[in-house]
């Protein structure tokens, strides 16, 4: 069996369109449905339901996918193991990490490098739900997210840090000169925040229940960089997490307001899939982890 034949499987699952899978994987799209028939002439099943079009996979096209994404993650692991006794690692190392985390993904990149200078980062910003779908589907390697609310399943986890939620409005604004704000002034100031797709805006609105409380949020977006731009420069407030608060602390025009009566720390880490043989790119970026000890995302100790 071709292993290319897999790849184009596995691409077409993920895509959904024929010619965004063929361009996934560097081939013409008539290539890739020449390697998908023959894949089914060689399991005698047919995987796909397509006319001039992909429609969906077939109930044996289902029952496989698992089996060619795991296939296709054993053979990426062989080809580095087989190179791990030469030095260090080379290849691309795939991390999924939530908004909130993004801002200890420097620390995280500078100690790879340090151990693995050849190794390539590819780094994509994904909820909670998408990266464990993601370690699940061989989608990625590694992943950074709650470890203590909504935990992953059937990954090992290190953690690095605990997060906790600041105010932040323009220094011009109504609440901008306080030096404390009480949840029940930060909930009802005219908010941005994460969508409710976001762990993060979860574990804020179960908060905020069991305070009584519920944000009415004006604007929703799925990045913080979005949401402080909607502060800077729409008249709104936002809750965010301490992280993200530090990069905009120096900015004259803005102000990061410690909450009165903070809400329990979330801890955030480092997550893979928890399996035997662990890959080798995801056991460096474990090991590499737990070495890791951060005061803050953006203060190692």
């Amino acid at each position: 069996m071709q292993l290319r034949f897999l790849d184009y499987f596995v691409a077409l699952a993920r895509e959904k369109h024929f010619a965004r899978a063929a361009e996934s994987c560097h081939v013409t799209q008539p290539t890739l449905s020449a390697g998908i028939a023959a894949l089914e002439e060689m399991l005698g099943k047919r995987l796909v339901n397509r006319d001039r079009r992909f429609i969906d996979l077939t109930p044996e096209g289902h029952s496989i996918l698992p089996f060619a994404r795991q296939l296709l993650a054993d053979h990426e692991g062989l080809r580095h193991a087989i190179d791990a006794p030469a030095g260090p690692l080379r290849g691309q190392l795939r991390i999924g990490s939530i908004p909130a985390a993004m801002p200890s993904i420097g620390f995280l990149m500078k100690a790879l490098h340090a151990s693995h200078p050849r190794l390539t980062v590819t780094i994509r910003s994904l909820t909670s739900r998408e990266i464990e779908r993601g370690l699940l589907d061989y989608e990625i390697d590694a992943g950074l997210t709650y470890l203590d609310n909504e935990p992953p399943a059937q990954v090992r986890s290190v953690p690095l840090y605990a997060e906790r939620y600041m105010f932040a409005t323009r220094a011009d604004a109504p609440l901008g000169g306080l030096e404390r704000i009480a949840w029940k002034d930060a909930a009802e100031a005219p908010l941005c925040l994460l969508h409710e797709g976001m762990q993060n805006r979860r574990i804020l609105d179960a908060h905020l229940v069991t305070l009584g409380l519920k944000a009415d949020p004006v604007a929703t977006a799925d990045s913080y960089v979005a949401l402080l731009s909607m502060v800077s420069h729409g008249g709104l407030s936002s809750i965010v997490t301490d992280s993200h608060g530090e990069f905009v602390a120096g900015d004259p025009d803005l102000r990061v307001i410690d909450i009165v009566d903070p809400a329990p720390p979330n801890t955030i880490g480092l997550v893979v899939l928890d399996r035997e043989p662990l890959s080798p790119l995801a056991k460096a970026a474990f090991s590499i982890a737990e070495t890791l000890r951060l005061l803050s995302p953006l203060r190692s100790c």
